[in-house]
């Protein structure tokens, strides 16, 4: 902040007009008002648009150093832009004094960056050797909240996990492709012959390895070595460094299903010693940043359907292993687009804006 304004701290929303800023935008009209300015910054080509921000109309500035001006120590800019665009700009912004949090995977596997999902290590955001907060992959933030509250209880030994991604995660080009291979499949008897619907989408799949419409693609990211992707790899190492479990045993599968909004994961998590499914359900209900849904005699347990538009991740399906006394399998589904960015963004912005409260 610099003399003479507000003493509340001003926010740089830097891709405000993207899916995430669209959310973020509505997220900060209804969580505890901490903020003096809010500016909007975007690519050029969205410049000049108008957005609400806080019931009020505010112009969106093109991404360049003057977009900046104004802002010092004691401000926060939140990064909602591709890993390339925060790679070239976070650094530009902490030379003002500027605190950065950035949702992008650009500074996640910097060990000068802390890597923050508040309910579980939001201490970790105070220390900042190159001024830049990072939040998780989408996938991690899901479940992350409920994995942290029973290690906090239990004591985490080792980890397996698969995700079932929706096509949102892959932004807009996701949801598009999937409304388009929806729509060339609507009515037709597919699904029932090898390669049919395939051969219905033909090559338009869009940004995923196969067809997603009535199918599930068991494949997200890059190739690494022996098979593992490299967006499994990814959700390991952040699992263990929100943790703080640096030799976690972890495995992950990804999965991308055929949903539009809402992540969801099967987890196994085994402890350090005998783990009780009850006092689980009990950690679960207290935690923070979690919604316990466990009911299936009922028939209640959480979807993706219902997570969307929230932002708690959802958890149930808890019991404990029939094989395994330490070990536990539970269910849990969050919004990618709330839970998996932009609330996670905004929490961590308000974490830094209270250090000058």
């Amino acid at each position: 902040m610099t003399p003479g304004r507000s003493p509340a701290p001003a926010l740089a929303v830097v891709g405000a007009t993207g899916a995430v800023g669209t959310v973020l935008l509505q997220i900060l009209s209804t969580r505890a008002d901490v903020w003096g300015d809010i500016r909007l910054i975007a690519s050029p080509r969205s410049a000049g648009r108008r957005l609400t921000v806080r019931g009020e109309e505010t112009e969106v500035l093109a991404l360049t150093e003057d977009a900046f001006d104004g802002l010092g120590a004691g401000d926060v800019a939140l990064f909602l832009t591709p890993a390339e665009v925060s790679a070239r700009w976070a650094p530009v912004v902490v030379t003002r004094g500027v605190a950065v949090v950035d949702r992008s995977p650009a500074f996640r596997e910097d060990p000068e960056v802390p890597l923050v999902v508040p309910e579980v290590n939001g201490y970790a955001a105070r220390i900042r050797p190159r001024g830049i907060v990072a939040g998780p992959d989408c996938v991690t933030a899901a479940m992350i909240a409920a994995v942290g509250a029973l290690h906090a209880e239990f004591g985490l030994a080792e980890l397996a996990v698969s995700s079932y991604q929706a096509a949102g995660a892959s932004g807009r080009a996701g949801t598009e492709a999937l409304r388009r291979q929806l729509a060339v499949v609507a009515g037709a008897e597919l699904g029932s012959q090898p390669g049919d619907v395939r051969r219905a989408v033909g090559e338009d799949t869009g940004p995923f390895a196969a067809p997603l419409a009535l199918n599930v693609v068991p494949w997200s990211g890059e190739l690494r070595a022996d098979g593992w992707s490299s967006h499994e790899l990814a959700i390991r190492a952040e699992s263990r460094r929100i943790l703080g479990l640096d030799a976690l045993p972890v495995s992950v599968t990804c999965v991308q299903v055929p949903v539009l909004t809402g992540h969801s994961l099967t987890v196994r998590a085994r402890f350090e010693a005998a783990v009780d499914a009850a006092r689980a359900r009990e950690v679960l209900e207290s935690a923070p940043g979690v919604v316990l849904v466990d009911d299936p005699a009922a028939g209640e347990f959480p979807t993706p359907a219902d997570a969307a538009g929230t932002d708690p991740a959802w958890v149930g399906r808890v019991r404990g292993s029939l094989d395994d006394p330490r070990a536990l399998e539970f269910f849990v589904c969050a919004d990618n687009l709330r839970t998996g960015a932009a609330v996670n963004g905004a929490q961590i912005a308000e974490l830094i804006a209270r250090e000058h409260a």
